[in-house]
C-alpha cells in the first residue's frame, strides 16, 4: 500500500527541520564511479538531500552546500543536451546530471542562490522562476540569522550497507525508516514539547549536541509527579548503543524505540504531532485560453390577463334538500374542492331525474295493464251472457 505524500513529506520536515526550497529526480555519480545513479533529491536549506525514490521519508545521502568550493557546468546551456554539472565539496566531488536542460538549470539556479546567498546572474530562467529565487534567498538569509541548531548525527555503516543494496528485493527497507517520533529539537524544546501536548505522546527521539548521538526523551508518570528523563543513544558501527547501565545494542532507531516500549510496559507511545486540517476550498480560476460566460437572469413573462376575483361560495352552491349532505364552508379550500361539490350535486339531480322518469313509466304500464284486463272481463261476461240466453232458448 502506497504512502500518502503528505505523512511522507511531514516526516521528512520534521527529520530534517529545514524548509524546502526545491525538490524533483535527478541522476547522481561520484567522480570515481563509473555510471549514474537515479534519485530524489530535495533541497532544504543549504543541504541536498537524496533519497531512493519519493516515497521513503529517511534520506539515503546528504549533500551539505555549506561546504561547496565550486560548482562548475561542463557544457553551456543547450535545449537538447542533458546537464552535468560537477559540485567540488570539502571531501569529495559529485556529478549531478538532469536529462531536461530546463531542470538542470533550475536546479542550478537554487543551488547557487543557497550557496553565494545572492541570486545568480546569467541563468535561462522565466520571470517567474527569477522571483522564487528571490524569495528563496530572503528565507534563506532569515534562516542564517537565527539561532544554530544541532548537527544531524551521520548515519551508521549498517544503515548504508542496507541503503546500498536497497535495489534487492530481500532487503527489509523497514530498517531505513526514521521513528515517526523522531524531531530535530533541542533538550529543553523536546521536555516543552511533551510537557504542553501530553495528548500527543510521551516519547521523542532527537538529535544528541554530542556528535554521532541521538537522545531520547520520556515523559513518565511517577508518585512524585510527571518526571522528564533523558537517556543517550550513540551510533557506532554496529548499530545503535543505548547508553544505561548495562548497555543495549540494537539494529535501527525503531528498535530503539520499541526496546523503551517494551521496558515502560507500553505505558506510554511516541510523540505524534497533531496533523493541521485545511478549513476553506479554493476554486482555481479557468485557464486564460477559455472564457466562460456570465450567466444572465432569465426574465420572467408577467401575466396577459389579469386574475379573476374570486366570489363568494355561497352564490354557487344551490340550497341544500332534504337528506342532503350539506358541505360546510370551512371544508371548501379552493375552487378545485368546490368544482367537485358542483358535479356532486349535478349528478344527484341526473340520478333523481332518473329515478322519477323511471317510475313514472312504470305507473303508466300498470295502467294500460289494469285497462286491458277490464276489457277483457267485460268482453268475457257478455259472451257468457249470450251463451245462457241461447241456451234457455233452445
Amino acid at each position: 500500500m502506497s504512502v500518502n505524500p503528505r505523512i511522507v513529506h511531514m516526516k521528512r520536515q520534521n527529520i530534517t527541520a529545514l524548509p524546502l526550497y526545491h525538490s524533483g529526480h535527478l541522476l547522481k555519480k561520484r567522480v570515481k564511479e563509473k555510471d549514474f545513479k537515479m534519485y530524489y533529491g530535495e533541497l532544504r536549506g543549504a543541504t541536498l538531500f537524496l533519497y531512493e525514490d519519493d516515497t521513503q521519508d529517511t534520506y539515503t545521502e546528504r549533500l551539505d552546500l555549506e561546504k561547496l568550493k565550486s560548482m562548475e557546468l561542463e557544457s553551456p546551456y543547450q535545449n537538447k543536451a542533458p546537464t552535468i554539472f560537477t559540485l567540488t565539496l570539502h571531501t569529495e566531488e559529485v556529478q549531478l546530471k538532469m536529462d531536461n536542460p530546463d531542470t538542470g538549470e533550475v536546479w542550478r539556479g537554487y543551488i547557487l542562490t543557497v550557496v553565494n546567498k545572492r541570486t545568480p546572474s546569467g541563468l535561462q530562467l522565466l520571470p517567474g522562476q527569477i522571483l522564487k529565487l528571490k524569495e528563496v534567498l530572503d528565507e534563506e538569509r532569515k534562516r542564517k540569522h537565527s539561532p544554530p541548531r544541532p548537527a544531524l548525527p551521520p548515519r551508521p555503516t549498517i544503515l548504508h550497507a542496507l541503503s546500498s543494496a536497497a535495489g534487492s528485493t530481500s532487503t527489509d527497507k523497514s530498517v531505513l525508516q526514521m521513528p515517526e517520533c523522531f524531531f530535530d529539537v533541542t533538550r529543553q524544546e523536546a521536555e516543552r514539547m511533551l510537557r504542553g501536548n501530553p495528548e500527543c505522546g510521551g516519547i521523542i527521539l532527537r538529535p544528541s549536541t554530542l556528535a554521532n548521538n541521538y537522545a531520547l526523551t520520556l515523559r513518565q508518570q511517577t508518585s512524585r509527579g510527571n518526571v522528564m528523563r533523558n537517556y543517550r543513544v550513540t551510533a557506532t558501527n554496529a548499530g545503535f548503543v543505548i547508553e544505561l547501565d548495562t548497555p543495549v545494542t540494537v539494529s535501527t532507531l525503531n528498535d530503539v524505540l520499541k526496546y523503551f516500549l517494551e521496558k515502560t510496559e507500553y505505558r506510554l507511545h511516541p510523540y505524534v504531532a497533531s496533523q493541521p486540517y485545511d478549513t476553506c476550498i479554493d476554486v482555481s480560476p479557468p485557464p486564460s485560453c477559455i472564457s466562460l460566460p456570465s450567466p444572465t437572469p432569465k426574465d420572467v413573462p408577467k401575466a396577459q390577463v389579469a386574475p379573476m376575483k374570486r366570489q363568494s361560495t355561497n352564490e354557487h352552491l344551490p340550497p341544500p334538500e332534504e337528506n342532503e349532505y350539506l358541505v360546510p364552508e370551512d371544508e371548501i379550500p379552493d375552487d378545485h374542492d368546490l368544482k367537485l361539490v358542483h358535479l356532486g350535486n349535478e349528478l344527484r339531480e341526473a340520478v333523481k331525474s332518473r329515478r322519477e322518469n323511471i317510475y313514472r313509466n312504470t305507473d303508466s304500464e300498470k295502467d294500460d295493464v289494469t285497462g286491458s284486463e277490464n276489457k277483457a272481463g267485460v268482453k268475457l261476461q257478455s259472451n257468457s251472457a249470450e251463451w245462457i240466453q241461447k241456451s234457455s232458448m233452445a
